[in-house]
């Protein structure tokens, strides 16, 4: 629809200057409506023709200058979004070339702790070393295995008595370690090991008599069938009816001679000796009740009186048996 308005012809003399301020006066409303309402040459309704101009001839100025401008009203706009960029020049700016700071590095983990080793294993305490006196199945145990390895012994008592004793010196003089008659963990390892004596004769029936080991082995055809702990010469000078003779045993080849199953007193009035068996001069393999592991004789080869019975009783070793003494 279209608006009328009706003007007054003004004065001729002041047209000029009234069309200058009446331009001047709309410019700043016609910029405000364009941008309230967005508009742009292509919106409908906002032809040129509806917005005053600055280039109207004198015909179209009014005759009297109103009060107020008021601008030409114009269609509703329309509530779709303008396709064209808005003429605010307000678009949101987009990304810049400059480059974003590198993010820091995370920190790196710490290094897991090392895992301390398993704690080793505590050892089971060292059993008590046995020693004479003792009794129990420890003691069983000693003696039957000092009697599968062929050392003189009685049958298993469990009593650590003189017997057990001479079992275990002979086994220390076998392992070649202390002679302390004590069960500790040097002998309880060599009676583990099962040590035994090595003999030198190789048959035959022979009564080995090993000097620097002082021990007694009974051989068959070069098999050792017991080990007696024995105790010969001791080397030193003694007297004996007015003479002077040296303690000693001598070594070589023998065979034993004159014997006496009887206990035998010395002609030397040296002592008396346990069912001797005579193998050279006054010398013989005897009984005794002192058999220390180291030479404590005059000359004889001691041995208990137990394992003289033995020799006597189950092995034999009748006149004529070898005597073989290194």
């Amino acid at each position: 629809m279209e608006h009328h308005r009706t003007w007054r012809t003004p004065p001729r003399g002041s047209a000029p200057r009234r069309r200058a301020r009446a331009v001047r006066a709309l410019l700043p409303a016609a910029v405000a409506l364009l941008l309230a309402s967005g508009c742009e040459a292509g919106v409908p309704g906002a032809g040129p023709a509806d917005a005053p101009s600055a280039t109207a001839s004198a015909e179209d100025e009014p005759t009297t200058r109103p009060t107020s401008p008021r601008p030409e009203p114009s269609q509703e706009p329309s509530e779709e979004p303008s396709s064209g960029p808005s003429p605010t020049g307000d678009a949101t700016p987009g990304p810049t070339d400059e480059p974003s700071e590198p993010p820091s590095p995370s920190p790196s983990p710490a290094p897991p702790s090392p895992t301390p080793p398993p704690a080793e294993p505590t050892p089971p305490p060292e059993p008590e070393p046995l020693v004479r006196g003792a009794t129990g199945e420890r003691v069983s145990a000693l003696q039957a295995r000092l009697g599968e390895l062929g050392y003189f012994i009685g049958p298993p008592d469990g009593h650590f008595g003189p017997g057990t004793q001479q079992a275990v010196w002979a086994l220390q003089k076998a392992a070649g370690t202390a002679r302390d008659g004590v069960v500790g963990p040097a002998t309880q390892a060599a009676l583990d090991s099962g040590v035994r004596p090595q003999p030198r004769s190789g048959s035959g029936r022979v009564i080995e008599i090993d000097l620097d080991r002082q021990l007694l082995l009974a051989v068959e055809d070069g098999r050792v069938v017991t080990v007696i702990n024995a105790s010969s010469g001791n080397g030193e000078r003694f007297e004996a009816k007015g003479r002077t003779y040296r303690a000693g045993t001598p070594r070589g080849t023998f065979q034993v001679g004159r014997q006496v199953d009887a206990n035998y007193e010395s002609s030397l009035e040296l002592g008396s000796m346990w069912r001797p068996k005579f193998f050279t001069g006054g010398i013989a393999v005897h009984g005794s009740g002192s058999i220390p592991p180291w030479p404590a004789s005059h000359g004889c080869v001691r041995v208990s009186n137990d394992a003289m019975n033995w020799i006597w009783d189950a092995w034999g070793a009748p006149p004529g048996t070898t005597v073989l003494v290194y």
